[in-house]
């Protein structure tokens, strides 16, 4: 049985693949760059060249797999995001029905079961309904917390003792590390599914507060939260380069997020991840 991989140069994808790879699995990995595969090639994996949203490419490289590990690519240079993501949407539904890929392991998010009112998470909310009209894939839905690695986008003042954050201080929401992510979809993927089922991966719960602290055990130096307030989301991050639609949906995702609209649905499977918060932010300190 070989298990198609998407996202292998992202961190989930990779960590799927690898752990995959390490079973003595039968793994083939899809990029966009030939060359970006060659590592892969000399891991032993087969490598399919496909972008996303070419849904002919797509059902190439899905073609006598066993199952998939499929996500919505980041692209926060897209001029419209939202349009980048049905796009992408609908060249995945095309390609798995034309494929006829028996699973699919599927990366959402926390709060997708809303249609609206999540920011950039309505869009996986609109895929899990598209894909929830293919006949014939079984999908696993991995609706994942938020990611630990954002954090990596407030340590910039971390010399000045800083840590400023859009949520309260003591505001505790779940967390997961994307190895976790990566991990769970190797282990959904061999597992196999009787039918569509949806996971939920998350927690424990952490604040910035918990961050804080954690960055001052890895520093040494007292790391203390500055908050700033909700309206402060779109021009700060326009001020960083975001277009001004991925800033005002991320604003609407924290706003969902501390009115706890973004909050995981219950009802469905649901898995802690393992990895501590103070490891993977010992790991980004050490990357930059």
């Amino acid at each position: 049985m070989t298990y198609a991989i998407a996202g292998v140069t992202g961190n989930t994808g990779k960590v799927a693949a690898e752990t995959l790879l390490a079973q003595n699995k039968a793994v083939r990995v899809i990029v966009r760059d030939r060359a970006k595969g060659e590592g892969w090639k000399a891991r032993g994996a087969e490598v399919a060249v496909a972008d996303l949203g070419d849904a002919t490419a797509v059902a190439r490289a899905l073609e006598g797999v066993e199952a998939a590990y499929l996500l919505i690519p980041p692209n926060m240079a897209a001029p419209s995001f939202a349009k980048f993501q049905d796009e992408t949407i609908a060249s995945l539904a095309k390609g798995i029905e034309d494929s006829g890929v028996p699973h699919v392991v599927f990366l959402s998010s926390v709060g997708a079961q809303h249609p609206s009112g999540t920011g950039p998470i309505a869009g996986l909310h609109r895929a899990e309904k598209r894909f929830a009209g293919i006949a014939g894939t079984r999908f696993s839905t991995v609706r994942a917390a938020y990611f630990m690695e954002n954090l990596g986008g407030s340590l910039g003042m971390l010399d000045q003792g800083i840590l400023p954050s859009f949520t309260p201080a003591a505001f505790a929401f779940d967390m997961i590390a994307t190895v976790d992510i990566g991990r769970l979809a190797a282990q959904l993927i061999v597992e196999g599914t009787d039918k569509s089922q949806v996971v939920e991966l998350g927690g424990p719960p952490r604040s910035m507060n918990d961050a804080a602290a954690a960055l001052s055990a890895i520093t040494g130096k007292p790391i203390r939260v500055h908050e700033l307030p909700l309206d402060a989301v779109v021009p700060t991050l326009t001020g960083m380069g975001l277009p001004a639609e991925m800033a005002g949906l991320y604003r609407e995702m924290t706003g969902g997020l501390l009115s706890h609209h973004v909050v995981f649905e219950g009802g469905h499977r649901r898995v802690l991840g393992s990895t501590p918060l103070e490891q993977v932010l010992r790991q980004m300190l050490a990357g930059r």
